[in-house]
Order: structure tokens, then C-alpha cells, then sequence
């Protein structure tokens, strides 16, 4: 992925000395029968894992059909508010820092190399370069090594330019494999995730998962944010 070896730095790289990483992100998930409807500000002490979480949640839309559209997300500022504390260690990253900064090490870290033969590791590999990218905030290093990741996805298949449902325009990969198939679209120049979806087919067809990274960085405080930052 030629993506890997142009990725530009932010303006959060370059705020390494500030204790919180925050990220923002909106999400659509199945569960069971429903699918559920979350906007999720978070704060993590990178020091210990302790943080808080701001989170509004919409009604669940009953049935597996449900489309997420831009005008369903108007709604959610007007969504019931909850805060939720963690206490140090509670708030872990997806991965332990620091990464492996290599991607065969790191791609290992995602899902074990025993399963490469299986149906589901292609998903696996996705799934694990999704959870990063939500969980955790990704240096210009790092998102480089995450897209060498993707590169070696087996099957991975480029989609060209796509627009995500908050209307930002980026370039869109997919995966078909055990049953799913899942979209990320990409920031070309900075390397970040804008979006992942996941469509199931089967007797259950429909939406899987769909979540938006909307703002990643760090702060000073669990109640400040990047764009809030003087």
C-alpha cells in the first residue's frame, strides 16, 4: 500500500507531552435483534488507563435492515447524556504501548499467524487495525505501520474515492471473508481511519457494525478537547 510511505503528520503528533488521548467517535451496532445508536467522547490517562467517557445513546431501531444516514446523526446532540469514570487501569488500550514498529510483529498482534490459513483472518486483521484506530491514538509511525497491515490483508480490494457518512471524502478498501464484508475508508494523506462498515450476508443479512473516528487527539484535561485547544 503505497499510502504507507507518504503518511503526513498531524497536529496531535506533536502534542506527545499532554497526559489525555481523546477520541470521538459515532457508532451503529447490531445487537441481537436491534441495532444500537452511540456518540462516545473519550479521555484516556495514557500514564494509567484511568479516564472518563462521555457517552449519548439514541433509541435502538428495531430489525437488522436499519441504514445509517447523515440526517440520523442530527439527532444525537439532543440525546440523553451519560458520564462514566474509570479509575486507573480500567480504560486499557486495545494494544499495550509502545506498538511493535514493524508490521509483521504488529499484524501478529492482531490476530495470531497460526489462523492465517482461515476463512475469518482476513476479518481478523481488518478487525484488529479498527480496533487501534478506536480504541487508541496512533502516532504518524503507527498509522503507517497499520496501513503496511492492511497491505498484506489477504483479498483486500481498493474501492476507489468513497465519502463517509459525515461527508468527509477518503480513499475506501474492503474485505469479503467469513460471511462479512467490511469498508474502511482512509484519510490519503494522514494515513487515519475515517470510517468502518461491516455488512453480514447469510440468513441474518444486514448491517453488522458502522463506526465514525469524528476527532482523535490529545488534551491537557478529561474535559478538554483537541479543537478546543487555544
Amino acid at each position: 500500500m503505497t499510502l504507507a510511505s507518504s503518511v503526513a503528520s498531524t497536529p496531535a503528533d506533536a502534542s506527545t507531552g499532554l497526559p489525555y488521548t481523546y477520541l470521538h467517535t459515532q457508532s451503529w451496532t447490531r445487537a441481537t435483534n436491534v441495532i444500537t445508536r452511540s456518540d462516545v467522547r473519550r479521555w484516556r490517562r495514557d500514564s494509567d488507563s484511568s479516564g472518563r467517557e462521555l457517552t449519548r445513546r439514541l433509541r435502538d431501531v428495531p430489525g437488522l435492515t436499519h441504514r445509517p444516514t447523515p440526517a440520523g446523526r442530527s439527532s444525537f446532540p439532543a440525546a440523553p447524556k451519560k458520564t462514566t469514570r474509570y479509575l486507573a487501569g480500567e480504560l486499557q488500550p486495545y494494544l499495550a504501548e509502545p506498538l511493535p514498529v514493524d508490521a509483521t510483529t504488529l499484524a501478529g498482534s492482531l490476530a495470531p499467524r497460526e489462523l492465517a490459513n482461515e476463512p475469518a483472518y482476513p476479518r481478523m486483521l481488518v478487525h484488529g487495525v479498527i480496533g487501534l484506530a478506536t480504541s487508541q491514538y496512533l502516532s504518524q509511525e503507527q498509522r503507517a505501520e497499520t496501513l503496511r497491515v492492511l497491505a498484506g490483508v489477504p483479498n483486500i480490494s481498493f474501492e476507489g474515492e468513497q465519502t463517509d457518512l459525515a461527508g468527509r471524502a477518503g480513499l475506501g478498501f474492503s474485505v469479503t471473508a467469513d460471511g462479512s464484508t467490511t469498508q474502511l475508508i482512509l484519510n490519503p494523506g494522514t494515513g487515519e481511519v475515517l470510517s468502518a462498515h461491516e455488512q453480514v450476508t447469510g440468513a441474518r443479512a444486514g448491517l453488522f457494525s458502522l463506526v465514525l473516528i469524528l476527532e482523535r487527539g490529545r488534551a491537557a484535561t478529561d474535559t478538554s478537547t483537541p479543537s478546543s485547544r487555544p
